[in-house]
C-alpha cells in the first residue's frame, strides 16, 4: 500500500494498512483468487468494476447502511443522469461527490464513445466526510481517472472556485440538511446564490444545493442531480427561488422516481436537469416525466430501471431536444409498448412538454404528476355494468344481514 501511495500522490496517506485485523487464511485465499490465470487474462476495467461492486455491497450492510448509504448513489440513477446530460467534454463537478460514482459513470460513458477519459474531461469533487473522500480518491485511481477531490463543507466553502466554469454538474446531495448557519457572511455573500432571493428561510439545504448547481454552470453547461421530492413544490421562500430558476429558462427536465431505488431507504425522489444552453425552441418549455410506475423489480425491497426502460427514457429526452431517435423508438420494446404511434407524444401518466405559462398557473410547481395527469386504463372485455349490479346486490345483502343482527342484539338486551 505504501508503494502505491508513493506512486500516486492523490492516494498519499489514505490507503488502509490494517492487515493485522484480517484473518491470515482470508488474505491467502484473496491472493489465490486474484492470482488465477483466468483473472489475469481479463481485459478492461475489471478491478474498477470489482471496486464498484464492493462499494454497492458496503452501502447495503454494516456501517455503510447505518450511514444511509450516503456515499453511494444507485447505478440506475447515476446512469440515467449521465445519459441525459451526456458529459463528454470539459469540466465536471460534483460538490457532494460521496464515493465518486458520478465521475466513474462519466468515465464509462466517455470510453463507450471511444474517447480517452483524461484527455476529455477534468474532474473536481468536494466531499464533507473524510471516509467518503478517501473512497472517492481510491475509486478514481482504480478506474484510472485523474481528478481533484477535496474534503470540505460545500455550504461554507467553494474550494475549487468553479462558479460559472463547469460544463457539467452532477450530484446526489444529502436531502433536507438542517442547521446550516445562514447568518454567516460566507453564506450571505455566496456568489452561488441568487442575490435577492437566494437564502431560503426553511431549515433545510435543498434550495442551497439547487442554486449551487445552477451557478456552477457556464453559458452552455448542463446539470443533473437527485433531489428530495418535497423540493418540486416547496412553498414560501423556496418557491421564490424555484420561480427565479424557472424564469432563467435553464430548467430542462424533471423526472419523478418511485420508491425503493435506494439500497437503505425506500423514499421516492426527483431527478432535476438544467441546461443553460437549451435550444431556442425549448427555452420556454420543460419536459415533465412521471416515472414512478416505470421500474424493474429487482427483489422485494429494491427496484431499478431495466436497460430497455433506461434507453427509452433517454430517447424521450433526446426527442424533446429535437434529436432523431426514430431508430430507438422502432427497436425499443418499452417505447413500442408505450408510444403506439412510434414517435414522441405527450402520454397521460408518463410525460408532457409543458410551457412556462402553465407552470406559472400552477404556482411554479415542478411536480410532474401535476402536469402529466393519469393513465386511465379501460378493459373493454370487462363487463362493468354487470359488476356494478353484483356490487349493489352484495351491498343490499350485507345491509339486510346487519338489520337482522341489530334486531337479535336488541332482543338479547331486553331479556
Amino acid at each position: 500500500m505504501r508503494a502505491i501511495e508513493a506512486s500516486y500522490a492523490d492516494l498519499a496517506g489514505i490507503l488502509p494498512k490494517n492487515y493485522q485485523d484480517l484473518d491470515a487464511d482470508l488474505l491467502r485465499e484473496l491472493i489465490r483468487v486474484f492470482n488465477k490465470p483466468s483473472v489475469k487474462k481479463l481485459k478492461g476495467d475489471v478491478f474498477g468494476r470489482i471496486y464498484e461492486y464492493f462499494l454497492m455491497k458496503f452501502s447495503m450492510v454494516g456501517a455503510g447502511a447505518q450511514e444511509g448509504g450516503e456515499f453511494f448513489t444507485p447505478p440506475s440513477l447515476v446512469q440515467l443522469i449521465v445519459n441525459f446530460i451526456e458529459p463528454d467534454h470539459g469540466i465536471i463537478h460534483d460538490p457532494a461527490c460521496g464515493s465518486g460514482g458520478m465521475f466513474v459513470q462519466t468515465g464509462h460513458f466517455i470510453t463507450e464513445h471511444n474517447k480517452a477519459v483524461n484527455e476529455t474531461i477534468k474532474v473536481y469533487g468536494t466531499e464533507l466526510k473524510a471516509n467518503n473522500a478517501r473512497l472517492a480518491k481510491m475509486n478514481l485511481a482504480i478506474h484510472g481517472i485523474e481528478g481533484k477531490i477535496i474534503e470540505s463543507n460545500s455550504f461554507y466553502s467553494d474550494p475549487h472556485d468553479l462558479v460559472g466554469q463547469c460544463d457539467f454538474v452532477m450530484a446526489n446531495p444529502p436531502f433536507n440538511v438542517n442547521k446550516v448557519d445562514k447568518a454567516r457572511d460566507v453564506v450571505k455573500t455566496d456568489p452561488r446564490l441568487f442575490p435577492d432571493v437566494g437564502i431560503p428561510k426553511a431549515d433545510n439545504g435543498n434550495y442551497l444545493w439547487i442554486q449551487y448547481f445552477y451557478h456552477y454552470l457556464n453559458a452552455t453547461g448542463r446539470a443533473g442531480f437527485v433531489m428530495a421530492s418535497s423540493a418540486t413544490d416547496a412553498g414560501g421562500s423556496e418557491k421564490l427561488i424555484r420561480q427565479r430558476l424557472i424564469e432563467t429558462g435553464a430548467v430542462d427536465c424533471i423526472v419523478a422516481v418511485g420508491n425503493n431505488f435506494f439500497y437503505t431507504r425506500s423514499l421516492p425522489c426527483h431527478l432535476w436537469f438544467l441546461d443553460r444552453g437549451k435550444r431556442a425552441e425549448n427555452k420556454s418549455k420543460i419536459l415533465m416525466i412521471d416515472a414512478r410506475n416505470t421500474f424493474r423489480q429487482v427483489n422485494t425491497t429494491l427496484r431499478d430501471f431495466s436497460p430497455d426502460q433506461a434507453v427509452g427514457l433517454t430517447a424521450i429526452v433526446k426527442a424533446y431536444r429535437g434529436e432523431d431517435v426514430t431508430d430507438v423508438f422502432a427497436s425499443n420494446d418499452w417505447l413500442k409498448a408505450t408510444f403506439a404511434n412510434g414517435h414522441y407524444e405527450d402520454i397521460d401518466g408518463l410525460c408532457k412538454i409543458v410551457d412556462l405559462g402553465e407552470i406559472e398557473e400552477n404556482n411554479f410547481s415542478l411536480t410532474p404528476s401535476q402536469y402529466v395527469g393519469f393513465n386511465v386504463f379501460i378493459d373493454n372485455e370487462f363487463d362493468y355494468e354487470a359488476r356494478l349490479i353484483q356490487i349493489h346486490t352484495e351491498l343490499f345483502e350485507l345491509y339486510s344481514a346487519s338489520q337482522m343482527l341489530t334486531k337479535e342484539i336488541l332482543g338479547i338486551k331486553s331479556l
